[in-house]
């Protein structure tokens, strides 16, 4: 099993099984357009989250085993986020039909926020490679934390689009304990008396 899981091809493949279960349903008839949206938009969340509390959970538990195993995967977690997202907006797309209605509805707040969030996950997707990592050297770091904008724009689109806090806030709201938690245990830190 763990020879599985450190396949790359296999954490690819187990990563785009509920795409994949989604997008039959779909081909077959038994989920319509509309209704693809709340899953493939809830999955790339998810993976965007599961992404983001890595490094806030390394640094208030330290290093384990499970914990570095998914650190090592992080990038890939990423670009599944944005990959689901990509399925989100294609969707939308799909059951909008036509220009006309998506630029009807382009300046509602449910809407424009998830259009934001895509074009800040895009760059973040494009450069999730070692090539991009070699060639933009620190930037790339800096480039990284557009997530947070994006987390925070993905938190309003679903907030403003189920017109529901409860599922959105579920989601988000562990992400934003672990990085407070994170914020305050680091100037904690500093503040310790450094030994002689």
């Amino acid at each position: 099993m763990r020879m599985i899981l450190n396949n790359k091809p296999a954490f690819w493949f187990l990563l785009s099984i509920p795409a994949i279960l989604l997008v039959f349903g779909w081909w077959q008839g038994r989920i319509d357009s509309m209704d693809m949206l709340h899953p493939t938009g809830e999955w790339s969340a998810r993976l965007m989250i599961l992404a983001m509390v890595l490094s806030p959970l390394l640094s208030i538990l330290g290093p384990k085993g499970w914990l570095n195993w998914l650190v090592v995967r992080r990038r890939a977690i990423g670009v599944a986020a944005f990959s689901y997202a990509v399925l989100h907006l294609l969707f939308y797309l799909i059951d909008m039909g036509n220009l006309d209605d998506i630029l009807a509805e382009w300046l509602a707040p449910g809407i424009w926020t998830g259009w934001a969030a895509f074009a800040l996950m895009l760059p973040l997707a494009l450069t999730s490679n070692d090539a991009s990592m070699r060639r933009l050297r620190a930037a790339w770091k800096r480039l990284q934390r557009l997530v947070y904008p994006a987390a925070l724009l993905t938190l309003l689109h679903w907030i403003w689009v189920h017109n529901s806090y409860a599922g959105a806030l579920a989601h988000f709201v562990p992400l934003g304990l672990l990085l407070l938690a994170r914020f305050i245990k680091k100037p904690l830190s500093q503040m310790k008396p450094q030994g002689v």
